[in-house]
């Protein structure tokens, strides 16, 4: 005997009540995005996440409404559909705000201020941790590494990014962005609600206007970094060992110039291997050569 999708979703136990069906505009204009969605992949099923992103889209975070949905149209079953839903943080299982503000509190940014400005963000919404301010603004989540740690400590509100942030910055911020007064990410594309961020990650172009991305690039850091690898001459800062000797301050040498004093990162200058050292060849292993 042949069962629906919504059937064979439910666990074992007590089942649970059908899921609330969208509204016949909702589900038509819903199913005209899913396909548009679903032929871009050879296998329906990969279409999953996109699916999921533009069920978000539509009520601010994945309903049971949204995951039947997805679960209908890719003929999958409600638990895998949950499966997946449950396993990604970007979405959301319950209301949340029209602008997620996520403070991180990975090593660097902790260190750099950023368990300070999540505490000050804490005490002055009136929120904890994924929690959403009343007037529904505003959620309030701690989040992993970024990717910016050139720029710590950062914030990122709907994904785009607000660096070297403080306490009283991001006071100011989340007061403007309650107030619905404009504002402008450090880098990347401009701001916008989470239900337009998600419908964007779903795969649909950006309509805004203005909605290009600004500039933006890795921090000093990360760009001396690169430099180092392409062989530039740079600087590099040598730290010597407190012996107490003539050499006890750091200086500034060249890293193609190292003095047999200097205790140099692996990474300050190329190295000899086996590949790029003529004089010092790789032989064969011990087990090649029996």
């Amino acid at each position: 005997m042949t069962t629906s999708s919504s059937e064979r979703g439910v666990s074992l136990g007590m089942p649970e009540l059908p899921a609330p069906a969208y509204p016949d505009d909702v589900r038509a204009r819903l199913e005209t995005d899913a396909r548009e969605i679903i032929a871009r992949y050879p296998d329906s099923r990969s279409a999953l996440l996109p699916l999921l992103h533009l069920v978000q889209s539509e009520e601010g975070h994945v309903t049971r409404t949204g995951m039947q949905f997805c679960a209908d149209v890719l003929d999958l079953t409600t638990a895998e559909v949950t499966a997946v839903a449950t396993f990604y943080t970007m979405y959301r299982r319950r209301p949340s705000g029209d602008y997620q503000v996520g403070v991180c509190t990975n090593t660097l940014c902790a260190v750099m201020g950023g368990d300070a400005i999540f505490e000050s963000l804490q005490d002055h919404l009136g929120v904890g941790n994924g929690e959403t301010t009343e007037d529904g603004k505003v959620t309030l989540e701690h989040i992993e590494c970024n990717a910016a740690c050139d720029f710590a400590p950062v914030v990122m509100v709907n994904w785009e990014f607000f660096d070297n942030q403080t306490p009283a910055s991001v006071k100011a911020l989340v007061d403007d962005l309650r107030a619905g007064r404009p504002v402008t990410p450090t880098r990347g594309a401009p701001l916008c609600t989470f239900k337009e961020t998600a419908r964007i990650l779903a795969g649909f172009p950006d309509e805004r206007d203005g909605a290009v991305a600004a500039g933006g690039s890795a921090g000093p850091a990360s760009l001396a970094g690169l430099r180092l690898a392409k062989g530039e001459a740079s600087a590099a800062r040598v730290v010597h060992p407190r012996d107490g000797g003539p050499h006890d301050a750091p200086q500034d040498r060249a890293v193609h110039d190292p003095s047999p004093t200097e205790h140099l990162s692996s990474h300050d200058a190329p190295q000899d291997t086996s590949a790029s050292d003529p004089s010092n060849p790789a032989g064969p292993t011990a087990e090649e050569g029996e």
